[in-house]
């Protein structure tokens, strides 16, 4: 898909995943909270990427000492640290109202994911769709599972010996060098 026509754009309050996905939560309480951003944007790379969305995943800044900024991943993702004072919840809803007069509008989605049930509500307000953090992790899941199966290998061997995965003129040379045939 084309970078200039995404199918969408995905908000994500990171922090807020962070404290709802069960396994980012045990390694933000055992690892700290850099190592839990880190593999929040790793899972997220690959599905944004499968789903051509522009994701952006943005975090708080009262966890970082820098002025806000934006870190361009990939293509199809980039990381939003908000300016010192300003939560992730009011970033996203800035850009919800922008969205609202920008014309991807009219051919693109506007997703916001959040398990904050006054963050949802506002967002639907601009036109936005939701989605719980449980169920951007089921999406993730759900395309890793994809991309996983799409990688195995298509041809298995019809049976359960060595030999039914060898093609049939290996066969017939093994064939004959059982019977003496061949030298």
């Amino acid at each position: 898909m084309s970078r200039s026509t995404p199918q969408a754009l995905l908000l994500v309050d990171g922090y807020n995943v962070v404290g709802c996905w069960h396994d980012l939560k045990k390694v933000r309480d055992s690892d700290g909270l850099e190592e839990a951003r880190r593999l929040l944007i790793e899972s997220l790379m690959n599905y944004s990427a499968y789903q051509g969305y522009d994701t952006r995943v943005v975090f708080d800044a009262q966890y970082r000492d820098c002025p806000s900024n934006r870190e361009v991943i990939t293509s199809f993702l980039s990381v939003c640290y908000t300016d010192f004072g300003q939560t992730a919840d009011t970033y996203i809803e800035k850009a919800c109202a922008a969205f609202r007069n920008d014309l991807r509008k009219f051919h693109s989605r506007l997703i916001v994911a959040t398990s904050d049930r006054a963050q949802q509500l506002t967002v639907v307000g601009y036109g936005a769709e939701c989605l719980s953090a449980e169920q951007l992790a089921n999406e993730v899941d759900t395309v890793a599972l994809q991309v996983r199966q799409k990688r195995k290998p298509t041809k298995k061997p019809t049976g359960r010996f060595l030999a039914h995965a060898l093609d049939p003129a290996a066969q017939k040379r093994l064939s004959e060098m059982r019977f003496g045939k061949g030298g």
